[in-house]
């Protein structure tokens, strides 16, 4: 399974999936293009990797060049991975069911247009949520809507921030990333 992973920030999510490559717990997998929108530190993540990657021109054709690098690079899996553009339909049928996204929450709370980083650990504050967790699930053209591949809960504590709710999440987010792969994984080899 060759991997695009889309980024737009730290890129540690980007990092987590490298190091389970390299320690060989996501067997048979590489990444063959990081794509990010905008300059962002997972460019360096994926530079220091040796790692090739694209910035993409968004004032261009921005979903085309995107299609003719993953062509290229025979990419057969995306991972959005903080990547905060929007996919347009075409592109989102293209790849549908070989197209994930990961979100800070759990979805169908909390999702849709708007609702990234710290913004959405607040609404789940604001909303007095008793839990909130992440969900890996599949890309669709509306936004946060997709089937739920993954999901995983944790409570939400009395004295709760945004700031520490997002570091609670962070951690969950790494292990249903590298799970969700390994079962996008096993469903190309007929073993799932």
């Amino acid at each position: 399974m060759r991997l695009a992973v889309f980024v737009s920030g730290n890129g540690s999510n980007l990092q987590c999936i490298i190091d389970n490559i390299q320690s060989q717990f996501l067997n048979g997998i590489t990444i063959g293009v990081v794509v990010a929108d905008r300059d962002c530190y997972a460019n360096q993540r994926a530079q220091n990797n040796n790692l090739k990657t694209l910035l993409i021109n968004k004032k261009a054709d921005w979903h085309t060049q995107i299609e003719a690098t993953l062509k290229e690079e025979d990419i057969t899996h995306i991972v959005l991975a903080g990547f905060l553009s929007i996919l347009n339909k075409t592109f989102c049928e293209s790849w549908k069911n070989k197209l994930i996204n990961l979100h800070p929450s759990l979805l169908p709370k909390y999702g849709g247009k708007g609702m990234y980083g710290l913004k959405v650990h607040q609404a789940v504050i604001d909303h007095k949520e008793k839990e909130s967790g992440a969900t890996v699930h599949f890309v669709t053209e509306k936004i946060d809507e997709g089937s739920i591949l993954l999901q995983r809960k944790c409570n939400v504590d009395l004295n709760e921030t945004a700031d520490s709710l997002q570091n609670k999440i962070h951690e969950i987010e790494k292990d249903i990333l590298i799970e969700s792969i390994k079962i996008l994984y096993a469903k190309t080899q007929s073993t799932y």
